[in-house]
């Protein structure tokens, strides 16, 4: 246990943990390891697994169990296009007879095999966007070549119907914030409970101070997060922006046209410590389910320029830690940056706003609804949930 789960104790029940794909320590498994940390003797399941692209993360030494798809050389690289292939290799995964099994899900953690009599608590970065969300949808279908768009649009109807019997078989489900609880109400007819994700906040708060004429974007940059904003809106104002983190949106940067901008790929956690430090202030243009690097970004009192709709609006006071914008374009982000800087923000004050989303809260939040969800009978044992498995099965092969 580290000192900031001091007092809260691990659960000592039988258990399995669930996770998509293991490539990248990003903000979803920063939560899967908390919930190790919660769980110490549960064995890891997930589809793909790069140990390297871990890091130091505490889950690069634990059990770890993958999917066929490991046996595919490279598969690391490469495994985003693999979808048709996840459903049909999630369900092979079967899960040992444990009494408690943990997702932690934004894709197909949820879609392997438990065992009969195993309670299923699925926490939920968010239901996949591409399959529910059909402007995120599009805008990938439309990168694709014409003979390639139905073939996808047909997989998207086949990943949803996986999803959909997954769903079924959860016993509890918990977004990361209401943006998301919404999301599974609408997508799943279920009701989520919120606990907020962990955020490892910074014991003493930043000094106050003058902070660099710079901007930073921090995370992986896929289409929906919307770096293309940020990018227009600093060459608009003559800005500086650092751009840490990778993905397709940073391979469209032109270096003959975007002067202003510093590609500086994946980083330590101590390079992207320094430049929230610094940084004049973070820009978040996506449509995030909740987002962990603005809560980290306040910790390191650096305050937030973000959209305004999505979980960004349940983390950022506008006008006291950060700014909010409502509209999704760049003359709206510009309107937002012109505003921001004309406004005084406090660095020990967003450190202590950001405590309210810190690691012990979460252990604490999570280990009472896992003790809840262990008191309960497994919904619908046993006739009930061998039909689910059943159709689970037939809905993933």
């Amino acid at each position: 246990m580290t000192s900031e789960g001091a007092g809260v104790e691990p659960l000592t029940c039988s258990a399995a943990l669930t996770h998509h794909w293991l490539v990248r320590r990003r903000g979803g498994e920063k939560v899967l390891e908390a919930l190790a940390e919660l769980l110490p003797g549960a064995a890891i399941y997930t589809l793909v697994c790069d140990r390297p692209g871990l890091g130091d993360s505490p889950l690069a030494s634990r059990e770890i169990h993958t999917s066929w798809l490991q046996r595919l050389p490279g598969v690391a690289r490469y495994y985003p296009h693999l979808l048709p292939l996840m459903p049909a290799a999630a369900a092979r995964v079967r899960l040992p007879a444990v009494d408690l099994v943990v997702c932690s899900d934004a894709a197909m953690a949820k879609c392997m095999t438990a065992a009969a009599g195993s309670r299923v608590v699925c926490y939920c970065h968010s239901p996949m966007r591409y399959v529910y969300e059909e402007l995120i949808r599009e805008q990938y279908v439309r990168s694709l070549s014409p003979p390639l768009r139905p073939l996808f649009r047909r997989v998207v109807e086949r990943v949803r119907a996986a999803d959909q019997a997954a769903a079924r078989r959860v016993d509890v489900f918990v977004a990361n914030s209401r943006h998301v609880a919404e999301r599974i109400a609408r997508c799943y007819g279920r009701v989520a409970q919120v606990v907020y994700p962990p955020v490892d906040v910074p014991a003493s708060p930043p000094a106050a101070g003058p902070r660099e004429n710079y901007y930073v974007c921090l995370g992986h940059h896929v289409p929906y997060k919307r770096l293309d904003l940020a990018i227009e809106a600093t060459r608009v104002l003559g800005r500086r922006l650092v751009v840490i983190g990778d993905g397709p949106a940073t391979r469209r940067v032109d270096p003959s046209r975007d002067w202003h901008v510093e590609l500086l790929g994946w980083q330590p956690d101590e390079i992207i410590d320094t430049h929230l430090r610094r940084a004049r202030g973070l820009l978040f243009p996506g449509e995030e389910d909740f987002g962990i690097v603005p809560v980290e970004a306040l910790a390191r009192g650096c305050p937030v320029i973000a959209y305004g709709i999505g979980g960004a609006a349940e983390i950022i006071a506008d006008g006291q830690t950060g700014v909010l914008f409502e509209r999704q374009t760049a003359a709206g982000l510009i309107e937002a940056v012109e505003r921001f800087e004309r406004l005084a923000f406090d660095p020990p004050r967003l450190h202590a706003d950001a405590m309210r989303f810190g690691r012990v809260r979460f252990l604490r939040e999570v280990r009472a609804v896992l003790a809840s969800a262990l008191e309960r009978e497994p919904a619908g044992e046993p006739r009930d949930a061998a039909l689910r498995r059943e159709d689970h099965q037939r809905a993933c092969t």
